[in-house]
């Protein structure tokens, strides 16, 4: 059933007005009745969603329309805060604790004792402080790192991410117990590409506050841009699309866009313009592993197929006669391929000469060498810029900075 903005309850367009939330897409409105219906009880929510759909204004709307609003909001970013502190930051710290901790500091469990506290990018928390935190939820009790004296909080926690949560139970990453525990009620954020008309609503929106905010005169959408707007599929959500339209409205200020000025400002490699069903959080590491071991067994499989060819195929005269075939795959697998194997393409030379020291090097070299191979020489392509060799690989810098350290090629 479709559900618009005169059909919504007065306390989900209360919610929507007061926090500057645009849209009237059915599972929006969902989420948000959901998010207001579990306010007066304090359970623990769990809100899902891609990167980028607005998942920070829901914890707002759980603690607003509590009994804990007049008291404090904390949000955390979990995966900004380093492994070796967030257990301080979270839970606080005794003077001498460690270096540097010169005096006793608060956590933000205590800080935030009688309100409610968000923990953005839950699934990024340490396994050690998960079991911190699973004690928080059981009992309300935390000690301090560096004391013995275990303190009481009264908090609310509300926790989000991106990340398929049960995937990451499933590879040890994430705790089940406390999954369980954060999920008590889950919310789910439609992403944008799912909302319809509201794509064009939130354009509208960005585009006035930018004109406003700096006094400019706010671009206009014609038929075709809206059209296109609809179509895109907005791999980073209401994120992007503020983007995108802040740069429009900065350098097409007061012009009316249409479908090709759009697309010039929207990423080339990134044009997709087919809804497609959500798909799996971007964030996840299992992913960009299996992606970049995937490249590993198909360049393997190059190899095995040239070895192959090397050994089998000998014309009648006693010479060797190859011609390679390699399978459709990136310029950058070819490129690394190159490297690893010989470069042979109807080579002939007599059958005892062959020269087999590359083969047994191939053969040799294990599924290890050859990813330590393939990040060498993309860093080397790249002159030892890890964003655009992270990029290059299809992996997140944090896994390539993890296996730099690993094959020692600091």
């Amino acid at each position: 059933m479709q559900v618009n903005l005169t059909e919504a309850p007065a306390e989900v367009q209360q919610a929507k007005m007061r926090l500057g939330i645009v849209g009237n897409a059915p599972a929006l409105i969902a989420a948000v009745s959901r998010a207001i219906q579990v306010s007066p009880i304090d359970l623990s929510v769990l809100i899902t969603g891609e990167s980028g759909t607005g998942k920070e204004f829901f914890p707002k709307i759980i603690h607003s329309f509590s009994s804990r609003k007049h008291n404090k909001y904390i949000a955390v970013n979990c995966g900004a805060i380093p492994e070796g502190t967030i257990d301080s930051e979270l839970f606080g710290h005794e003077k001498g604790a460690f270096t540097g901790a010169v005096s006793s500091r608060k956590g933000y469990f205590e800080e935030a004792d009688g309100g409610t506290i968000f923990l953005d990018e839950v699934a990024e928390l340490p396994l050690t402080t998960q079991a911190r935190l699973l004690r928080v939820l059981e009992s309300g009790e935390f000690i301090k790192v560096g004391s013995s004296t275990v303190q009481k909080t009264n908090i609310r926690i509300v926790a989000a991410t991106n990340v398929n949560m049960l995937k990451a139970v499933e590879d040890g990453r994430f705790r089940e117990d406390l999954y369980y525990r954060l999920s008590t009620v889950l919310i789910s954020i439609p992403p944008l590409r799912d909302r319809g008309n509201d794509i064009v609503l939130l354009a509208r929106k960005f585009a006035s506050d930018f004109a406003e905010k700096y006094r400019t005169t706010a671009i206009s959408l014609d038929e075709s841009a809206r059209r296109l707007l609809m179509q895109y599929r907005w791999p980073g959500n209401v994120r992007q699309l503020k983007n995108i339209i802040e740069q429009i409205s900065l350098f097409e200020a007061g012009n009316e866009i249409d479908d090709a000025v759009l697309e010039s400002y929207i990423p080339h490699n990134a044009t997709v313009y087919t809804p497609t069903v959500t798909a799996e959080p971007s964030h996840n590491y299992s992913q960009e592993r299996e992606i970049l071991f995937n490249m590993i067994f198909r360049m393997q499989r190059e190899i095995d197929n040239l070895r192959s060819a090397i050994d089998n195929l000998s014309s009648p005269n006693g010479t060797t006669a190859v011609e390679i075939h390699t399978s459709p795959v990136s310029d950058d697998i070819s490129r690394s391929l190159v490297r690893y194997t010989p470069a042979i393409q109807e080579i002939h030379q007599p059958e005892n000469a062959v020269d087999i020291t590359a083969d047994s090097h191939i053969s040799s070299m294990t599924l290890e060498d050859t990813e330590r191979e393939t990040i060498k020489q993309s860093l080397e392509r790249n002159g030892g810029r890890r964003k655009a060799t992270a990029k290059e690989l299809n992996i997140s810098e944090r896994t390539l900075y993890r296996k730099i350290k690993e094959y020692g090629l600091e």
